[in-house]
């Protein structure tokens, strides 16, 4: 009963936040740092990540200019026909949308991968520095399955897009598109050439592991376990391989809180604090053992409150480490 209390009490502050005239962002954000109600996340995430004004009556101007906008870069770049479409970039598309989110049904259907090709390839043409990289199409579904879920009434994962108006669907890809680049904006370094940006990340992570868990970084060192094996998936996809898209979504409430490093900086902690979770195990097996270990982690049947012990771990780690960055790797 006390929790059912505070739970309504939670989401009557997120109804007058939200509903405000001018939306006040600092108190936004301290309330979604321990999770987003689920009719209140889409607007809450645009907001956020600051593709929608916060004043509301700037709102509907906004929406259907950007979503204007992103329909005529669409109609640019398809118009001519698939032969006139940059082949490299097209043909690592039209590979890895079949492959997404293998089993769930969403994003089986050919409304949802037509979609995600076209956000795919129109951020990629925009963005010569980096192109497409392999990883960005699991950046996509979050946002499309929660713009989707402020249409329908049933689970996202399950329904079958084609059945929406043409001018929805429309909106929940224009949408889906500017609020991952807005995302990509932040860790673009993470997919130009050579990918620097996870690079740095894995190497900090070993560092800090080192010093929060000993023990297991020796034991990979004497196993010949380089963090680069298995983490570099953790920073591309974000943990999307490791964790279902609920708990990302979970997750991502978290890091659009955070601000505009958390998806970088924030990540670190959260990637550390997940390793150290298995640490007893992963120092009772040998090199063989401990990658197919981290490849299939035992996470099918995790719920809020497994994401929101990691979330809580990643944030004292961050509390105590991130003004110590510069004592990584000065004891070597």
């Amino acid at each position: 009963m006390r929790e059912r209390s505070i739970r309504s009490n939670r989401r009557q502050k997120f109804f007058d936040c939200l509903t405000s005239e001018d939306v006040n962002i600092s108190e936004l954000r301290k309330l979604a740092w321990a999770g987003i109600p689920v009719d209140l996340r889409p607007l809450a995430w645009q907001l956020l990540l600051g593709y929608l004004p916060l004043p509301a009556s700037l709102r509907a101007a906004t929406l259907a200019r950007k979503r204007s906008e992103y329909l005529s870069m669409v109609e640019l770049a398809f118009a001519p026909g698939r032969e006139s479409l940059d082949q490299q970039i097209w043909h690592q598309i039209e590979i890895d949308v079949p492959r997404t989110r293998p089993g769930v049904r969403l994003w089986m259907h050919a409304a949802t991968q037509r979609s995600l090709e076209r956000v795919l390839y129109v951020w990629a043409i925009r963005h010569p520095a980096s192109g497409y990289v392999q990883g960005i199409n699991d950046l996509a579904t979050p946002f499309f399955q929660v713009f989707l879920s402020a249409y329908i009434d049933s689970d996202p994962e399950n329904f079958d897009p084609s059945v929406l108006p043409k001018d929805t669907l429309d909106a929940i890809e224009a949408d889906s598109f500017w609020c991952l680049s807005r995302l990509l904006d932040g860790i673009q370094d993470n997919y130009i050439f050579a990918q620097p940006g996870i690079v740095r990340s894995v190497k900090r992570m070993a560092e800090l592991v080192a010093r929060i868990d000993a023990p297991l970084h020796a034991h990979f060192t004497s196993q010949n376990v380089e963090f680069m094996q298995f983490a570099f998936r953790w920073m591309n996809c974000l943990l999307m391989r490791e964790i279902s898209v609920q708990n990302t979504v979970r997750m991502w409430d978290t890091y659009l809180a955070e601000g505009p490093d958390a998806f970088s900086q924030f990540h670190l902690y959260v990637c550390s604090a997940f390793l150290v979770r298995w640490s007893e195990k992963l120092r009772q097996m040998d090199f063989q053992g401990i990658i197919m270990f981290l490849q299939s982690l035992p996470t099918q049947d995790w719920g809020d409150h497994e994401v929101e012990l990691l979330l809580s771990e990643a944030f004292v780690l961050n509390s105590i480490w991130h003004n110590a960055q510069s004592h990584f790797g000065a004891a070597k």
